[in-house]
């Protein structure tokens, strides 16, 4: 999965996209003319931009070994990974010239000319600012607001996955943060083919309930932390070579603290268990449901 990448582009099909997506093919590669950081000369002599890495805010400790670091590493574009009203998602190689490289995931939420957030009311409770004007503009959707927004779902999804994938629940590795692009562990094979989701799969009887059981934990391991995913459906979820993997965590929900936390919870319960039951009738979404609900600290509700 990190071997070198051979330096072409290309646009990666996408056929199982879910609802929240579209295709916006006009907005141009992200670039940067930034200094060489080992040598203080101008641009890289290869690939698209200097790495990110040394003026991000990064992803928990320990570093993983695959990471590419070095003060000298290049980024390359490779592809267009998935598209979405909020944010697209770009697969890139990070690669010390004729040294080591791995391949990563961007996900770049929209500028405010471009975005049109579906999140609602319901996922932002609790999250304030704390001077008044920002917390308007955000209301009132400005443009302003619109970039605070964009910040805000960024930096919520990278706490996020920082938070879950210290505690062991199965997320991509959030390798850096920088303003609204969040560069994620590429979930995928060696020659970019990115790991399906879910609802793409055709599971057989004993693979699909391993894959419950595998959702189960990973769904137990945020109620642990008293969070529901917000927005669970076979489309937010992929399988790494038979391993489940949550993504999508912009919206984590606080069960406790979110007014409308256990119904999101009920609706990510029902859905995921929704795709699955139709598959596999032996699957038991209710107990699923009782459990989180005992998990999070959570009494008096139903399924």
């Amino acid at each position: 999965m990190h071997e070198r990448m051979p330096r072409r582009r290309r646009r990666f099909d996408d056929d199982h996209d879910d609802d929240h997506d579209d295709d916006h093919d006009d907005r141009p590669t992200r670039r940067r003319a930034e200094v060489d950081p080992g040598t203080g000369t101008g641009g890289p002599p290869t690939g698209d931009r200097w790495s990110t890495w040394a003026d991000a805010t990064h992803g928990p400790r320990p570093t993983p070994g695959w990471l590419v670091t070095a003060a000298g590493a290049v980024d390359t574009e490779l592809g267009v990974l998935k598209t979405g009203k909020e944010a697209d998602v770009h697969l890139l190689e990070r690669a010390v010239p004729d040294g080591p490289a791995c391949l990563l995931a961007a996900k770049r939420y929209r500028s405010a000319e471009h975005r049109a957030f579906h999140r609602d009311a319901t996922y932002l409770e609790g999250r304030r600012v704390r001077r008044s004007r920002e917390t308007r503009a955000m209301a009132h959707r400005t443009a302003f607001g619109r970039e605070l927004l964009a910040g805000q779902w960024a930096g919520a999804e990278f706490a996020a996955l920082g938070t879950l994938h210290a505690a062991g629940v199965a997320v991509p590795y959030p390798v850096s943060l920088d303003g609204t692009e969040l560069i994620l562990e590429f979930l995928g094979d060696a020659a970019g083919r990115a790991a399906p989701r879910l609802a793409a799969t055709r599971p057989t009887g004993a693979e699909l309930r391993d894959w419950w059981h595998q959702l189960t934990e990973a769904l137990l391991g945020l109620a642990r932390l008293g969070w529901t995913h917000g927005d669970l459906s076979a489309y937010n979820v992929l399988v790494d070579e038979g391993r489940i993997v949550l993504i999508d965590l912009p919206q984590v929900v606080d069960l406790v603290g979110n007014p409308h936390g256990a119904d999101v919870l009920v609706r990510d319960v029902r859905r995921i268990g929704g795709w699955s039951t139709a598959r596999d009738d032996g699957i038991d979404p209710e107990a699923l449901f009782h459990r989180l609900v005992a998990e999070a600290g959570l009494a008096g509700r139903d399924a």
